[in-house]
């Protein structure tokens, strides 16, 4: 009876193991991998840009 609780233990840990290896994996190569396009894909994004209001008159009034 102990040699088949060790037995289900043992398995389940493989399983865990083997589960948290597969996501490590996915996750090195979403680090690592090649997300940019290439010359044959999509452009590249473009930077943002940024605009500051023009003055006073474009805030909220003070009444």
């Amino acid at each position: 009876m102990a040699g088949e609780a060790g037995s289900g233990a043992l398995r389940e840990l493989l399983f865990v193991a083997a589960v948290a290896g597969a996501g490590l994996l996915l996750a090195v190569v979403a680090a690592f991998g090649p997300w940019h396009p290439t010359s044959g894909g999509a452009s590249r994004a473009g930077l943002v840009e940024l605009h500051s209001p023009n003055g006073p008159a474009d805030g909220p009034t003070g009444s």
